[in-house]
């Protein structure tokens, strides 16, 4: 299959990347997370997986960056109690949009990799859209990965983020330095 595969960060995608490799599949990333705050951390991510893409020779997809509209939805999203799946389905929404325009036969993403992230919402929302937008969704708890992406960016040298990457998560990372 051609796999689209949401990127969140290049640690994240490397163990999605070689895994699906190794299953047969086509992988193109994209790369789409206007949450991700403040602007130099945004830069650093994206440099990371600009890096990775080179090093493993995969194609990569860079969605635009429309942070005041993210952080808008964010906030009405953090009223409701859903801030972090409402993250994730806008992040989705772009991946599953562009994977129904360019004809991929399934999608994924790298949040599923994280053991932070609300893992059982990540597949909830990615099920929902797969419905939505007539693309299958391809689950897998690639949690088990996490340390073998671990390694390759540390052998390749990547930046390894600190916090999930929205203004609310780096608050309520380094809020205790207030």
């Amino acid at each position: 299959m051609r796999v689209l595969v949401h990127i969140c960060c290049a640690p994240c995608f490397a163990h999605p990347h070689h895994r699906l490799l190794e299953l047969g599949h086509e992988v193109v990333g994209f790369w789409y997370n206007p949450n991700i705050h403040p602007t130099l951390e945004y830069r650093a991510r994206r440099d990371a997986v600009e890096r990775y893409a080179e090093l493993e020779d995969v194609e990569v997809v860079y969605g635009y960056y429309p942070l005041f509209d993210y952080v808008e939805a964010a906030v009405a999203a953090m009223r409701e109690g859903r801030r972090c799946e409402a993250c994730y389905e806008h992040r989705l929404k772009a991946a599953f949009d562009h994977a129904r325009q360019e004809g991929f036969d399934a999608v994924t993403t790298t949040l599923l990799v994280s053991h932070q992230q609300k893992h059982q919402a990540v597949r909830d929302v990615g099920e929902r859209l797969s419905d939505e937008y007539g693309v299958p969704f391809l689950y897998e708890d690639f949690r088990e990965g996490w340390e073998r992406g671990r390694a390759i960016a540390t052998q390749y040298g990547l930046y390894r983020q600190k916090y999930c990457g929205c203004l609310f998560s780096e608050w309520e990372r380094y809020r205790n330095l207030l």
